[in-house]
């Protein structure tokens, strides 16, 4: 988080340093469960001792005392992941080495290597002078992804700190500018909420979530939020009535639990809103009612299903909603017994309701709230878990341990890209002829079934059986599936084979045995390359060379010849090059002047504040409206310096907005909506529904007559027996009037959904 120096004139120093004690004191008290002897105490007050000394007259761009957030830092360690003294210590001194002339060899002679090592794992790596500005962005934010990761191999404390340290600076993120909160936001959606989520942080990942909800769509999540309020005493009501029977069964039976309902999160019910194109009054499932046992080890998964039974004896169950999460725990430790029933009670409709139960022991829970932390707190105590094979927390360790023997062969970013496709998915589990169970990461193929068998089945296989059915090599494994593969001799890999693999076993695998046979392909692709360089009347050299590499964002050049030799990289794509090349250093000045202040002229209000304006003629800066989103007044915005065409103004919920925000951060910039409302925008809209009789002519009354809405383009077809779907083009003048067109459509008999056309795409140049 950036730090600020401002006038102390006014502020009383005084209180504010009682205040700091008071905090300091407030975790303490918090820790001392988990501060075994003299030595322990000692380390944590010398922590606070030091990194109060180095912050000392240090402000956060609040105005408050920077030592605010190593405390708080500190407080989540222990209060809401459940560390002890040494990770209390190093989110102490977190920030530190980063913003102080502390350095990590300090740390270690003062407190010792394992601070040392969550200290430097946690601290970002400084910027080379010699790196340019478009260099500088995507390799900073990848490299301190990579460093970030590696250590977790050593100390999972490293990335536990880390996540405490996102956490507080999301929930204060408020006094940062638009775009630092849009790139924060961005980065924890993209890295640290799949994170927490691994390490099974559900509580954090939680709060992580709905917060990137609340600075990227802010009306989204304030109308989501006031629902839930609204509904509260009616749900409440809801909930207490679906348990009452089952404690009166608990009670009979003589178990001693805790049973209550708790609502979904603002993050999860938005998703599902985007996702199954339901409004919030459709979502059934708008909460869960959790059974907490307090249950022997030993008898802990016969007592999760005898309640089971109760709650199926009160409730009418849907057997496809069971989840056995005991038998089987998920990666991250997780351990319950999901049942779904038909509630008895009616809801405002007076419809029944599907609600989900949950049922856990009280060490199943702590686990579900504190993850990996309370994981390896029972497998020290040698509490029996009720698992006699490895935890899938040590073996994922163990395959963040084989990527980091693999490291130097992966740029940062491909490194972060294969890092969150293996590492922050769930697995699931097959089954091969024999019956053998296997657990394989999510999104595996059939390929990726084979290479995991053996690497001889992998290189020779030549297809596959699922299910006693033949699927392609690109068939992607389901929970459950019964995985038969067929070989030949005659079968080799190619370098398509890498499209439908994502295991890094099976990509490894396939890229050694094509390396042999690519030399060939390099010699074709360079001459390729000397041949279009020709064309452009550039004179070739290996500084040339290498900037053809950086605009194609590879590691090394044979890579890049290969690739055009084998047709993956477009002749488009290497035309764009040209333009590039030439353009490169005016963009790289330009891009530094807006990055040391990333405001228009000020030649307006909003240009004092940094804020580029859209749809203001005295903005004094070239920019376009995004065609993925194609924003409109009244959407959140954000700027994004490209390449080659300016600024690009997007919506932030716009389905490029992660990728760009979070790995391209330096280049975006604040912006907002002029208040001069006499432009016209053009938006896209797709719409669905059941086909019938004089359906486009109604359509097509509505906008031209009706609401009288100039129509660029209007194209209506079958996409399936009785079913019609459209792409319509049209202009509006700002969010109100395009909800007002929307309203409007759905009321058309026959329209079912409308939605805004948004395009992913990742050519970011």
């Amino acid at each position: 988080m950036e730090s600020v120096d401002i006038d102390i004139q006014n502020i009383d120093l005084v209180a504010e340093r009682k205040e700091i004690l008071n905090r300091y004191r407030k975790m303490r008290k918090l820790a001392q469960p988990h501060i075994k002897d003299k030595e322990e105490a000692k380390l944590i007050t010398e922590a606070f001792k030091v990194a109060a000394k180095a912050h000392e007259g240090t402000r956060r761009k609040s105005g408050e005392p920077y030592i605010f957030h190593p405390i708080a830092v500190a407080q989540i360690v222990v209060e809401e992941i459940g560390l002890g003294p040494t990770a209390i210590a190093a989110a102490l001194l977190h920030d530190v080495v980063e913003d102080t002339e502390w350095t990590t060899e300090d740390i270690e002679r003062k407190f010792g290597k394992k601070v040392a090592l969550i200290v430097e794992g946690v601290t970002k790596i400084q910027t080379s002078p010699t790196l340019s500005i478009a260099d500088w962005g995507v390799s900073q934010q990848a490299e301190n992804f990579r460093k970030m990761v590696l250590t977790l191999s050593d100390d999972v404390r490293v990335i536990m700190v880390k996540i405490a340290d996102r956490l507080h600076n999301m929930r204060t993120l408020s006094s940062m500018r638009q775009d630092k909160q849009l790139k924060i936001a961005s980065e924890t959606i993209y890295l640290y909420a799949p994170l927490a989520h691994r390490l099974g942080l559900y509580q954090i990942k939680t709060e992580l979530e709905d917060l990137y909800l609340k600075y990227t769509l802010p009306n989204v999540y304030k109308d989501i939020a006031e629902k839930l309020e609204k509904n509260k005493v009616q749900r409440n009501k809801f909930i207490k009535e679906f348990i009452s029977p089952l404690e009166e069964s608990l009670k009979k039976a003589n178990f001693k639990a805790r049973i209550f309902g708790r609502p979904k999160s603002i993050y999860s019910i938005w998703n599902k809103i985007q996702t199954q194109g339901v409004t919030f009054e459709e979502i059934y499932d708008l909460f869960a009612i959790r059974i907490i046992l307090d249950s022997k080890a030993e008898d802990e998964k016969s007592d999760c299903w005898r309640i089971y039974s109760m709650v199926t004896d009160n409730y009418h169950p849907n057997p496809k909603r069971l989840r056995d999460w005991i038998t089987t725990p998920r990666n991250n430790g997780y351990e319950s017994l999901h049942a779904t029933v038909m509630s008895k009670e009616f809801d405002s409709k007076g419809e029944s309701r599907w609600v989900e139960v949950q049922i856990r022991t009280e060490r199943m829970d702590e686990i579900a709230e504190k993850g990996y932390a309370a994981h390896w707190k029972y497998k020290a105590l040698g509490k029996n878990t009720g698992r006699t094979k490895e935890s899938g927390l040590d073996s994922w360790l163990g395959y963040l341990r084989d990527l980091k023997d693999k490291e130097d062969q992966l740029s940062a970013k491909e490194f972060i890209s294969a890092f969150k496709a293996n590492f922050l998915k769930e697995d699931i589990f097959v089954f091969t002829p024999k019956g053998q169970l296997k657990k394989m990461q999510a999104g595996s193929t059939v390929l990726d079934f084979a290479f995991d068998v053996h690497t001889e089945v992998g290189l020779t296989c030549l297809g596959s059986k699922v299910n006693k059915k033949l699927v392609p090599l690109s068939y992607e494994l389901k929970n459950g599936d019964q995985v038969a593969i067929i070989t030949s001799k005659q079968s080799k890999p190619n370098a398509d084979w890498l499209k439908f693999v994502v295991t890094t076993k099976a990509k490894e695998k396939i890229r050694e045995f094509i390396k042999d046979e690519k030399k060939e392909f390099i010699i074709k692709g360079k001459e390729i390359v000397e041949k279009k360089f020709k064309q452009f009347k550039f004179e070739s050299s290996d500084a040339l060379l290498n900037t053809l590499r950086e605009f194609l964002e590879y590691k090394n050049l044979s890579d890049v010849f290969f690739d055009i030799a084998k047709g993956y990289i477009s002749t488009k794509t290497i035309n764009k090059f040209e333009k590039y090349k030439q353009d490169k250093d005016k963009i790289i000045e330009n891009g530094k002047n807006k990055l040391a202040n990333p405001a228009i002229p000020e030649t307006t209000p909003e240009a004092k504040k940094g804020l580029l304006v859209v749809g203001d003629d005295k903005s004094g800066m070239d920019y376009s409206l995004a065609k993925c989103c194609t924003p409109v007044p009244n959407n959140p915005i954000f700027g994004f310096i490209t390449m080659t065409e300016g600024v690009k103004i997007h919506r932030t919920d716009c389905p490029n907005a992660t990728n760009m925000l979070s790995n391209y951060g330096y280049r975006v910039i604040s912006a907002i909506w002029s208040s001069q409302k006499n432009t016209m925008f053009l938006v896209d809209l797709d719409v669905e529904g059941n086909d019938r009789t004089g359906l486009i002519r109604d359509v097509t009354l509505a906008l031209s007559t009706d609401l009288q809405v100039n129509i660029a383009s209007l194209d209506i077809g079958l996409r399936g027996e009785g079913i019609f779907y459209g792409h319509i083009k049209l202009y509006v003048r700002d969010q109100e009037h395009l909800d007002f067109l929307v309203d409007r459509l759905k009321m058309i008999d026959g329209v079912d959904t409308v939605t805004r056309h948004d395009e992913r795409n990742d050519d970011l140049n």
